[in-house]
């Protein structure tokens, strides 16, 4: 299994703190969020490579990064070669860009760099061996105003994913889904087919709802948190959260 870290991103919203600073590299109690991320990642002994996407403006700053990394997994940073947040490719498009440029062809792990999550990816990838299908995860989110600024699934008793959406303003359930996902091999061509067939692929979320079509997709259920690192407000509130525990 590959693992795919999307770190493409400009944060505008968390200015001036990431002007000359990607998101995943702002410190969290003394720990970069990626680092966080990472310390998950290295759990898991059957990826034995790791790609982090991001933009030309912030491919150096990860590079001087992962050659201080100390995690066991080969870590290679990838630049797609965008250069402002006018011109992103999206977070489909930098999973295609990545998936052509090393050739991929194993199962893949695709991760947010800019989200943490109290759960373990250990469970995650023990209940996608139990699914043997594309699974996501989800967790309950009780605040409606806050579950209208995610991906909401419905789910059947299985776990099944009956429905999915991006930021409804309808949310037809409470299960709210962070962008963490598991593709079989044989899913990634489709990846290409949604981008071919001119699908939005900026939230990755939007290729779940299309691939609903296609095939079985599972939700792993997960207990506590995770947090959404988008604004100034958000990034305090999350540094008051680690430093106390």
């Amino acid at each position: 299994m590959k693992c795919i870290i999307l770190a493409a991103g400009y944060a505008t919203r968390l200015y001036p703190l990431t002007e000359n600073m990607p998101k995943p590299l702002l410190e969290v109690a003394g720990i970069t969020i990626l680092d966080r991320i990472l310390h998950k990642v290295d759990k898991l002994k059957n990826i034995d490579e790791i790609f982090i996407v991001t933009n030309h403006k912030f491919f150096q700053t990860f590079r001087e990064w992962a050659q201080e990394y100390e995690g066991w997994q080969s870590i290679q940073v990838l630049d797609d070669q965008t250069t402002c947040n006018a011109n992103r490719l999206g977070a489909i498009r930098d999973i295609a860009f990545v998936i052509d440029e090393k050739k991929i062809k194993e199962d893949l792990l695709v991760l947010a760099g800019d989200n943490l999550f109290d759960f373990e990816l250990t469970d995650f990838l023990a209940f996608y061996h139990e699914k043997n299908t594309d699974c996501i995860t989800a967790h309950v989110i009780e605040d409606v105003e806050r579950i209208k600024r995610t991906g909401v699934a419905e789910l059947d008793k299985h776990n099944k994913v009956i429905s999915f959406e991006e930021k409804p303003k309808r949310p037809k359930s409470n299960y709210g889904v962070p962008p963490f996902y598991i593709y079989k091999k044989d899913t990634l061509p489709l990846i290409h087919q949604f981008i071919d067939e001119g699908h939005d692929g900026d939230a990755p979320g939007m290729f779940i709802s299309w691939l609903l079509n296609k095939v079985d997709v599972h939700a792993y259920l997960f207990e506590g948190n995770r947090y959404d690192i988008g604004t100034l407000e958000s990034y305090q509130e999350v540094q008051g959260i680690f430093i106390k525990s």
